[in-house]
C-alpha cells in the first residue's frame, strides 16, 4: 500500500491524499479513480503533469426497494473509461486493485465490518488502526512469495 489518507470526500481531502501519495512515487505513475469530480483537479495540482490520469464512470442500476434489499449493493450496469490527463494506457484503467484491497482490509479488521458495533468511537483511534493495518500489511503479512524465503532477506 503506497498511501492511505482518512478524511471526508472534499476536495481539500483528495488534494491532502495526492499530496502524499506524489511524494511517496519517483516515476511517472498511471492512476484511475472513480468519477469523484475533485480527483482530476487534485491529480493536476500535485503531480504536475507527471502522472497519466484517468477515471473509471460506472453505472448503477436502481435496485429493488424492500426491506431484504436494505443492505445490498447497487448493481454496476456499465463502465466508462475516461482518460483525463496525460495519456493513461487503456488496458490498465481500473480501479479493480483498489477495490481489492479495500476489500481485504474490511475483511481483516473487525471495525469495518458492516453492521457491527465494533467501529471506532474516535476519530484518531480510526487513525491509529489503519496505521497498525498498513504497516502489518506492507511489512509484516506473510504472502505466498514470503514464504519461499527466510524473513530477512538480503538480495545476492
Amino acid at each position: 500500500m503506497v498511501s492511505w489518507f482518512v478524511g471526508d470526500r472534499s476536495a481539500e481531502c483528495a488534494e491532502q491524499f495526492m499530496r502524499d501519495l506524489a511524494r511517496r512515487v519517483a516515476n511517472q505513475v498511471q492512476i484511475t479513480t472513480d468519477g469523484y469530480g475533485s480527483y482530476p483537479n487534485a491529480v493536476l495540482a500535485e503531480f504536475k503533469g507527471k502522472a497519466h490520469f484517468a477515471q473509471l464512470m460506472k453505472s448503477y442500476a436502481d435496485g429493488p426497494t424492500s426491506p431484504e434489499r436494505r443492505y445490498s449493493p447497487a448493481v454496476c450496469v456499465g463502465a466508462k473509461k475516461v482518460p483525463v490527463h496525460g495519456n493513461p494506457d487503456p488496458d490498465h484503467i481500473s480501479t479493480s486493485l483498489v477495490e481489492r484491497s479495500n476489500l481485504t482490509m474490511r475483511m481483516s479488521m473487525r471495525r469495518f465490518t458492516r453492521l457491527t458495533n465494533a467501529h471506532s468511537k474516535k476519530f484518531e483511534n480510526h487513525c491509529h488502526a489503519l496505521a497498525l493495518y498498513f504497516a502489518w500489511y506492507n511489512w509484516m503479512r506473510r504472502t505466498r512469495r514470503s514464504r519461499e524465503r527466510p524473513l530477512l532477506w538480503l538480495p545476492d
